[in-house]
């Protein structure tokens, strides 16, 4: 059995509760041609026609049928009622009858040259077995458009005819243009156009203009489910919360309305909520028994399963009415790559361009499969075609572009990594990235028994949009570091980081730990293991790597913020801000670290293996530890006790009315900051009211700080060290200490402090920085190397850190490490190369003569002046003394 939610209630899962209470190819087809001079005013409807359309787009499809029905009999010159009986058959999944209607209303005029009929008509002749008399009427679409040119001039007929000539192959920009664009200006209430031309949007991968085209005509049109429905997969990729928000006004709108309670079964799947997918399902079924993506879905989930003889079945369902229908395999693939399992999902890719080999979908999701596997010639070759033959799909455009900047990078290699890199990264910390990952790999592989048998690709961007592009397929990057496919890393380069500091070395290793885990299991790992793992073992390389308790954290944790175990991939889709999914990642890390000291690292081993196998996670989790619910109150218990734990000695209750860290929830109001006097001062001291709690010393510390009242602020802030010596960040006790410290000219205590301080924190660059200045004067050469590592770790880019670097190792003897940071200073455009010249041409004297000359010369062609260069010049020259 699949993990499942029990009696638990997703955010989806509330949705369901409170519904269910409340240049392209070359082929320009004629109709393109077609030159339209005017508009013929839309008929009249009568009165009952809108009834029954609207009985059909609010899922009133029995009624549906029998009204139009009725309405062919009684209006047999109506090609509107026709149109309406074949679409209301086809919504309940009677392709057959749809195929009647479609039949009876093409062989009576004036329906035999209808465009509309013709449109609706190829999906009811793919459904019903006959893809080539499909075929047939586009082709006819295309011949009356030319041969007929004056009836097909009203806005309904001449968005008929661009969704057509789109799947003829017409150029979209030139449909676009020439047809849906003038019927907007000209009929801006006909909802067809704001269909077609989203549709358009969504297609091609524009997200945001699909948005903006749904939502302004949702202003239009109220109560629409299927412009809602429309606005949520426009929002699926970038804006879950929202786009769930939108699935649910589309089924308030219409509670049967197929497409959206799909879009929903898609949100479960991702957040492993299976149980209430199959709920779903099961609905959708109840209203279409032939709905092939439903049935694809039951594949998918029935492949998590491991059950290979129902994945087949479901399979053969999906396909039981039109058998070559590629968009079936597609979507099974897109599932299973969505879950990493790209082998699988290629495969299916395969089987969808074996039924449609022009089938575009499955050829750029194939493209990027193989592209993940490490497979790139034939990945990117694909990727190309697509290209080639839809110049306007945004995402194969994005990779195409790419495509020109990865040529660019270089290759650094060894036994177990293909780095690739800008050539002056590389040149710059391109080692270190080698080193780093090479001791990742053989701490990790040894630790996790395993010997990976392919080469770990690693791209580092220098560019935000080009990591995007490559891992996303847009150049947007919702927050991420680094990202793992299973043998490739795509990461962010520090160049990036657009004033916001990260390290590095620390994401290098938490994706390499997906690499291991990914391996170990196949690719057969919900999100929350993955990630809470690689966090963990992040925090097991260096103390100061990984996510710690906070008291952002600690108030979640104690506010019954906690996500159960069996839920936790559903905290990633559904976070609902930065924090929460920042929380997600750390709640993750502790469940593995709770696992580990309860039940010890080879139980941990033992689960991944069984996910390998197929089985469920918290089938895994409950054969190798204890009974799911037992796990689940163990570890809320284990969590509020490291919560509590958190600097015990001090209050974290928030006072009334004061602002707090980001994220942080209102106060219940059992501390109160104490009125002020008509003077503005406090008729009561807070600190003595309070003297422990953090939030009243922490603003009291700035407060004096901002008066420049150093030496005062001194005893908040030491008590907030005494009492929580682990707080790091910008606006912690040890770093504001340290600049109190300076300010008071007290530099052995403010190197005291920031030594702790550097210990504890990643990201410090400017605790690594001041340390090294302050060890340089006291000439405490390990302590610079130190920092200088320490800072190189976060921003290799910048020449202080490689200057410092390169003068400690001077004077720790050790040259070679010298020259090599020197040398590297001088690719950071350094503002006195002379001195940098001339201390590589010192170092490289005592063994290499001829490239300690070339230095020197650099340095007095820098600086002609520079004496002590003229005199090493000499030495290095004996025939040129006097």
């Amino acid at each position: 059995m699949l993990a499942t939610k029990g009696n638990r209630v997703s955010p989806a899962g509330q949705i369901l509760k409170r519904r269910a209470t409340s240049a392209v190819n070359g082929r320009v087809p004629v109709l393109l041609l077609v030159v339209f001079c005017g508009w013929l005013a839309l008929p009249a409807l009568a009165d009952d026609l809108d009834d029954a359309r609207k009985l059909l787009l609010t899922g009133k499809y029995s009624e549906a049928i029998r009204a139009a029905e009725k309405g062919v009999k009684e209006e047999e010159g109506s090609e509107d009622w026709r149109l309406l009986l074949v679409q209301s058959h086809m919504a309940v999944g009677q392709y057959a009858q749809a195929h009647t209607a479609l039949t009876n209303a093409l062989s009576r005029y004036p329906h035999s040259s209808s465009i509309r009929l013709r449109f609706v008509g190829r999906d009811v002749k793919l459904f019903n077995g006959l893809p080539d008399e499909a075929k047939d009427l586009l082709d006819e679409i295309n011949r009356l458009a030319g041969s007929r040119t004056w009836a097909y001039r009203d806005p309904a007929n001449i968005t008929a005819l661009g969704r057509a000539a789109l799947l003829l192959g017409a150029d979209p920009k030139m449909v676009l243009d020439r047809l849906f664009e003038p019927v907007k200006k000209a009929a801006p209430d006909l909802r067809d156009i704001h269909l077609a031309m989203g549709q358009l949007a969504l297609d091609k991968g524009d997200f945001a203009l699909a948005a903006k085209i749904f939502q302004d005509a949702i202003k239009r049109f109220k109560g629409d489910a299927d412009l809602q429905f429309g606005l949520a997969r426009s929002l699926m990729s970038g804006s879950r919360p929202q786009a769930l928000k939108a699935l649910e006004t589309a089924m308030e709108f219409n509670e049967k309305h197929i497409s959206a309670r799909l879009l929903l079964v898609d949100h479960l799947v991702d957040a492993e909520e299976y149980e209430e997918a199959e709920k779903l399902l099961k609905e959708v079924l109840e209203v279409n028994v032939n709905q092939p993506e439903a049935w694809a879905y039951r594949a998918v989930m029935a492949h998590l399963r491991n059950e290979k003889a129902k994945e087949k079945q479901f399979r053969a369902d999906a396909l039981r009415h039109y058998t070559n229908n590629p968009a079936v395999d597609q979507l099974i693939g897109r599932k299973l790559s969505q879950k990493y399992r790209f082998a699988e999902g290629a495969a299916y890719q395969r089987l969808a361009l074996k039924s449609d080999r022009n089938f575009l979908p499955a050829k750029f999701q194939l493209a990027q499969d193989l592209l993940r596997l490490g497979e790139e010639d034939e990945g990117w070759r694909l990727v190309g075609d697509v290209h080639e033959t839809d110049g306007y799909d945004v995402n194969a455009y994005n990779l195409v572009t790419l495509k020109d900047t990865t040529d660019k990078f270089v290759a650094l290699t060894n036994e177990h990594f293909t780095i690739r890199m800008d050539a002056r990264e590389a040149k710059i910390y391109g080692p270190r990235v080698m080193a780093l990952l090479q001791r990742a790999h053989d701490t990790l592989t040894k630790k996790y028994g395993l010997k990976l048998e392919k080469r770990t690709i690693v791209e580092i961007y220098p560019e935000q949009k080009d990591f995007g592009v490559r891992t996303f397929g847009m150049p947007d990057n919702p927050g991420f570091l680094g990202v793992c496919f299973g043998c490739l890393i795509t990461a962010n380069s520090p160049a990036s980081a657009r004033g916001s500091a990260s390290n590095w070395e620390a994401t290098l290793w938490h994706e390499f730990c997906h690499v291991i885990t990914l391996t170990l299991t196949k690719n057969k790992m919900p999100r929350w293991l993955s990630e809470g793992i690689s966090v963990y073992e992040e925090r097991q390389a260096s103390p100061a790597w990984g996510q710690v308790m906070n008291p952002r954290y600690r108030e979640m944790i104690l506010g019954d913020e906690l996500t159960p175990v069996g839920d936790l991939s559903s905290a990633f889709l559904t976070a609902k801000s930065d924090l929460h999914l920042q929380f997600a990642y750390y709640e993750s890390s502790l469940v593995v670290q709770f696992l580990v000291e309860k039940f010890g690292v080879e139980k941990l081993r033992k689960i991944l293996a069984d996910l390998a196998t197929g089985k469920p996670i918290n089938q895994a989790i409950v054969a190798h530890t204890a009974p799911l619910e037992k796990v689940e109150k163990d570890f809320e218990a284990y969590a509020k006790d490291l919560a509590t734990k958190l600097a015990p000695g001090m209050d974290f209750e928030k006072p009334r009315g004061m602002a707090g860290p980001l994220g942080m929830r209102p106060s219940n109001g059992t501390v109160i900051i104490p009125p002020a006097a008509p003077d503005g001062q406090p008729l009561l001291d807070p600190v003595k009211l309070h003297p422990k709690n953090f939030y009243v010393l922490s603003q009291q510390a700035k407060k004096l700080m901002a008066e420049k009242k150093f030496a005062q602020a001194k005893e908040p802030l030491q008590k907030l060290i005494e009492n929580y010596p682990t707080h790091t960040g910008g606006d912690s006790a040890l770093w504001l200490l340290a600049q109190v410290h300076r300010e008071l000219k007290e530099t052995s205590q403010e190197r005291m402090v920031l030594t702790k301080l550097a210990a504890l924190d990643a990201d410090a660059v400017d605790a690594y920085l001041r340390l090294m200045e302050l060890a340089a004067a006291a000439k405490d050469w390990p302590v610079v190397a130190e920092n200088a590592r320490r800072y190189l770790a976060v921003n290799p880019l910048v020449a202080q850190p490689h200057r410092w670097l390169a003068r400690a190792s001077e004077e720790l003897k050790q040259p070679q490490e010298a020259i090599a940071a020197y040398q590297t200073v001088l690719l950071l455009d350094p503002t006195d190369p002379a001195d940098v010249h001339f201390r590589l041409a010192k170092l490289f004297n005592p063994t290499d003569a001829k490239s300690a000359k070339q230095h020197v010369l650099m340095a007095l062609e820098e600086a002609p002046r520079f004496r002590e260069a003229h005199e090493l010049l000499l030495k290095l020259t004996p025939e040129a003394k006097p």
